[in-house]
């Protein structure tokens, strides 16, 4: 059977696409690209075109949308479990481009795991990518980690009451999926005395790039959705 690759190709930036993921990119004969529904764009796809040939590439768009309800994005994890299964019945490989790592907070996880149980003889290589952490705490020049301090990860989506104690109980604090609670956050950074601890970076590695330090000036505004804050308690 043909092979499923799994590929990060980082943040946004295509000089951060790492050279074996470029080698596999310009040899698998199909890709598929993530997007968050049928009318838009992949941004995932726009950070590899420089990479791929088109005429010679079969590219298929794979739709995830943005949804809590579970019975919705099952569906449509089938659906491109079920694509691209055909494609390796018929023997050609197959490269899912994910943005940032695809084992990290992304959707390729869940049509892995989908054909893994379509496919008990699936052949699969991951390919990591370059992190949004990795590549914001780069664009800020802010360490995320030094001698034995502890680091922790979480959707800012999390109850209050788990971010206090994130807060409270690591020495970096990297809160993802923060634009559509971000007020409440800020509220939670500013009774802890942390609020100028911490930057709020958006879009790293694009044009769109955003790294705002007085994280209060961003109070109300509507932010993207790649966007992050980092809480770094120690100086």
């Amino acid at each position: 059977m043909a092979k499923l690759y799994g590929i990060g190709v980082g943040p946004g930036d295509p000089e951060l696409l790492t050279l074996k993921a470029m080698r596999i990119l310009q040899s698998v004969p199909v890709i598929c690209a993530p997007k968050s529904n049928y009318d838009s764009d992949s941004f995932a796809l726009s950070i590899v075109e420089g990479v791929i040939d088109k005429a010679r590439q079969e590219i298929i768009p794979l739709v995830f949308p943005m949804s809590k309800d579970k019975e919705v994005t099952k569906k449509f994890w089938d659906e491109s479990a079920k694509i691209i299964e055909g494609k390796l019945n018929a023997g050609k490989d197959v490269a899912c481009i994910s943005i940032g790592d695809p084992l990290f907070y992304s959707t390729f996880i869940y049509v892995l795991e989908n054909l893994k149980e379509r496919l008990k003889d699936l052949a699969v290589e991951i390919v990591p990518g370059v992190s949004s952490i990795n590549a914001s705490s780069a664009a800020a020049i802010l360490p995320l980690a030094k001698a034995n301090e502890r680091v922790a990860v979480l959707p800012a989506t999390y109850e209050k009451e788990r971010i206090r104690n994130a807060l409270k109980d690591y020495d970096t604090i990297i809160l993802m999926k923060v634009n559509k609670v971000f007020d409440d956050v800020l509220a939670v950074l500013e009774e802890m005395g942390l609020k100028d601890k911490a930057v709020f970076i958006s879009r790293c590695g694009t044009e769109e790039e955003r790294i705002v330090r007085d994280i209060e000036t961003l109070k109300g505004k509507e932010l993207d959705y790649l966007s992050m804050i980092i809480v770094r308690k120690q100086e």
